[in-house]
């Protein structure tokens, strides 16, 4: 158990002491956003734009945070988006699912993970698996058995990473491998962080760069830059392949990376589950607005007929209780929970949700509401001229 000097009392705080922590590159590697980070910036940005209606007596005494997503039902309306690669920490993603399991909330599982999936869901058996379309169908097909066979409770189909763009301020060397070269490049970094080093001294292991959910059980499993090369080569899927994986899975099916209305009612007609407003923290397309601008748009012309989360800029409870009030059943997390995790680890990143659901029950009670359920528009102040109707028809 973590002393209270461990103890962070904001995401703001666990980022700061994650800096502090991490070689300089690697903080920048989660730090940063694509080209001028422009969407990165909106993403969080916007969440200030918006104000809240409180109330000041009769409020309630009890809240319920609880919520349901893709047939889990969760502690509070967030949970765990997946990220590639957690080598912050020599026990990544194990350690983040263990977090959100004594949260009682849901974890995703990212292909670019660097730890199998069937010691995550033995970690958190709320886990979700996150694939990319890459490859044959017969490939994606074997994806599938494998994680059915491990016990993933639904798929999440990531399609909001078109192209790894560069950033202005200079992307970070990420190695094939951690190699006699890698370790020299990077030594002067690391040398500048001995309590990181330390951390990865006691497990007498490098860093793995490699992807062993990128493949069924049993195949040769490819470094970063292997599968990363094989999405690449790989044309994106239509609308028809999406509505093939979503029957080949046959369970609870998201596609993640939707910002436009259009777009939503697609998903709808493919037999989605559930859809997230995604712009990939923006690692994508940079100059794609805010998430929280094009969700109201996209929560009136399709949340009754299929679950809507949302992810990207989330720093505070409070954000997670605006996006429920505009349409959102949920909202993913990314950035700050590998902030948590590099700073203290499965600790930090418990800290990290205990943070956020503090957030949440404090706005449910000044708002007046004994339940997230209960949130609606009208507990948000939204300005003329905020949202994005992005693929819809005009007003």
């Amino acid at each position: 158990m973590s002393s209270s000097k461990d103890w962070f009392e904001s995401i703001a705080e666990a980022q700061r002491r994650a800096e502090k922590h991490l070689p300089r590159p690697v903080a920048l590697a989660i730090r940063g956003g694509a080209e001028r980070g422009l969407t990165l910036a909106d993403n969080v940005a916007a969440y200030g734009e918006l104000g809240f209606a409180p109330h000041m007596a009769g409020l309630e005494a009890k809240r319920d945070l609880t919520t349901v997503v893709m047939g889990q039902q969760i502690s509070m309306p967030v949970f765990i988006s997946p990220t590639g690669v957690q080598a912050v920490h020599p026990e990544g993603e194990v350690a983040v699912a263990r977090a959100a399991a004594a949260r009682g909330t849901a974890m995703s599982l990212s292909s670019f993970a660097s730890k199998p999936l069937e010691e995550v869901i033995a970690a958190n058996p709320q886990t979700f698996l996150q694939i990319y379309w890459s490859g044959t169908r017969e490939q994606m097909a074997r994806r599938l058995d494998r994680a059915r066979a491990a016990g993933a409770v639904g798929i999440i189909v990531t399609l909001d990473w078109t192209f790894s763009h560069s950033r202005d301020w200079g992307s970070p060397f990420i190695p094939e491998r951690i190699d006699r070269q890698a370790v020299l490049r990077y030594a002067p970094e690391v040398l500048r962080r001995p309590r990181w080093l330390a951390q990865w001294a006691k497990t007498k292991a490098l860093p793995d760069l490699s992807v062993p959910n990128w493949v069924a059980v049993g195949e040769p499993v490819p470094t970063f830059f292997g599968a990363y090369g094989e999405w690449m080569m790989t044309p994106p899927p239509s609308w028809d392949d999406l509505r093939w994986l979503r029957e080949e899975w046959g369970g609870p099916f998201m596609l993640k990376g939707v910002m436009r209305v259009d777009d939503a009612q697609r998903a709808v007609d493919v037999g989605a589950t559930a859809i997230s407003v995604s712009n990939h923290g923006g690692n994508n397309l940079d100059g794609t607005p805010a998430t929280i601008r094009a969700l109201p748009a996209i929560a009136a012309a399709v949340g009754n007929q299929i679950e809507v989360v949302i992810d990207g800029g989330i720093r505070r409870g409070g954000d997670i209780v605006k996006a429920v009030a505009l349409g959102a059943r949920a909202a993913m997390i990314g950035r700050a929970y590998l902030w948590g995790l590099a700073a203290n680890g499965q600790a930090g990143v418990e800290n990290v949700l205990d943070v956020l659901r503090n957030g949440i029950d404090s706005a449910l009670l000044a708002l007046g509401r004994s339940s997230v359920s209960e949130l609606v528009v009208a507990d948000v102040l939204v300005p003329d001229g905020f949202t994005r109707r992005l693929g819809a028809p005009p007003e």
